[in-house]
């Protein structure tokens, strides 16, 4: 009897069984959750092949520790685009305007587009010098016909416009300017998203996505694009390559609202309908890994839109995350440990004036909910639908954007002389670490 309950207690030793593991012990499928981040930065350096990456990889891991990965092939922020101009666009209806970071964000020029009325939408592709804006109707047969804009910056003209059946919201365009991913509305009964060729706005395929198609994210690579809709509590990810729905994250508390996600695709920081703050969810396992509220003296209580933190934002950096407590304060978490760690409220920035009013002009929709948008160097949050500029070094107001207090479609292009350089791929402000 001895010997056998001696030979119990070896086994359970060896598997680990009845004592603490030591935190790095980590077994394969662990390891090629943890590890895959650091298997693509490998892999995309070249010297060896993605099979190679993986094997050398994994042994390290097994050995020595998730972190081990990361030591051999550490994160790397994408440094932006040398530019000489880098600057801001903001739509409201009918319009546009674009102010210039670098002199104290003075009012470069204003554009008058008096068709874009109900606008949804805005994206921009650099190397194609090609702008798009979204507007009209969006799910409900209402509101205009739900339409497309395709306008040249180099001679500031329109290209194209071209309708749809059902509905338009906001979009996102693939790395080589080709395909712009379109969800046919937030109060659109189905799912559908619309795969639309930019050199004439055709429909070229679809994806059955969640309902009420509302906010989309072309990853970095172009291999995924993310979907959130409306009427739907989980965010869904698509194969770029067949347009195929292949994972989900959830159960989220509720539907899905703004979100953001890192450069390396591991981790999404989601905003939801009726939650003042955000969920954490794991991109790779499709699960939620925690809920985030805020915290202390400085939270807001005044009721208003459906989503009380309609705004949120990535640092380039992936080391700060801004989100939105309408209508009062813009909250700052210090996300820097990754999904690993629980993000902590670092900061709180008071909104003066506040976000409770009405866009003016607006065609629909027209509580101003919020938005945030990290400018690609870091240096400046713009907050939608308030107008304020955040220095993120100072975390204070810096200037003020009058056409931003009524609209939250802005995104950032930049210039080295007179040719676009960078341009956002969608109005979310995502993580730039591979």
């Amino acid at each position: 009897m001895r010997r056998r309950t001696l030979t119990v207690l070896l086994a359970l030793l060896f598997l680990g069984i009845g004592c603490p593991a030591p935190a790095e012990l980590c077994g394969r499928a662990c390891c090629l959750h943890e590890c895959r981040p650091a298997i693509d930065r490998c892999a995309a350096r070249g010297a060896l092949s993605r099979h190679a990456c993986r094997h050398a990889l994994l042994q390290d891991c097994r050995s020595a520790g998730p972190t081990a990965c990361n030591e051999a092939y550490p994160p790397t922020p994408i440094p932006p685009p040398a530019a000489t101009a880098h600057l801001e666009y903001v739509f409201p209806d009918g319009s546009f305007s674009v102010y210039d970071m670098d002199n104290g964000h003075q009012l470069v020029k204003s554009v008058a587009l008096p068709q874009a009325r109900g606008i949804r939408g805005v994206v921009a592709h650099a190397a194609t010098h090609a702008l798009y804006i979204s507007y009209g109707g969006d799910g409900d047969g209402q509101h205009g016909p739900p339409t497309l804009l395709k306008y040249d910056l180099l001679t500031d003209s329109v290209v194209w416009t071209h309708t749809y059946p059902i509905g338009i919201d906001s979009m996102s365009i693939s790395p080589d300017g080709n395909r712009l991913y379109m969800p046919t509305g937030e109060l659109a009964s189905g799912g559908t998203w619309y795969v639309i060729s930019t050199s004439d706005g055709t429909v070229v395929d679809s994806i059955a996505g969640p309902a009420g198609p509302h906010n989309t994210i072309v990853s970095l690579a172009g291999a995924r694009v993310y979907l959130g809709g409306r009427a739907n509590n989980y965010l869904a990810v698509a194969d770029t390559s067949n347009n195929q729905v292949f994972r989900r994250i959830g159960p989220l508390q509720s539907s899905v609202r703004p979100f953001t996600i890192n450069g390396v695709e591991t981790v999404a920081y989601i905003t939801i309908t009726g939650l003042r703050g955000f969920q954490v969810g794991d991109l790779q396992a499709g699960t939620v890994l925690r809920t985030v509220t805020f915290t202390g003296p400085n939270v807001s209580h005044t009721g208003g839109p459906s989503a009380p933190s309609h705004g949120i934002s990535l640092s380039p950096d992936e080391r700060e995350l801004y989100v939105v407590d309408w209508p009062d304060y813009v909250h700052v978490f210090d996300v820097s440990g990754g999904p690993g760690e629980a993000p902590r409220q670092v900061a709180d920035i008071a909104l003066t004036p506040s976000m409770n009013h009405s866009e003016s002009p607006c065609l629909y929709d027209c509580l101003a909910d919020g938005w945030l948008q990290h400018s690609r160097d870091g240096r400046f949050v713009y907050v939608g639908d308030q107008g304020d500029v955040i220095d993120t070094a100072t975390r204070e107001p810096v200037a003020t954007l009058p056409a931003l207090f009524n609209t939250r479609k802005m995104i950032e292009i930049d210039w080295n002389e007179s040719v676009p350089v960078f341009a956002a791929n969608a109005r979310a402000s995502v993580g730039y670490v591979q």
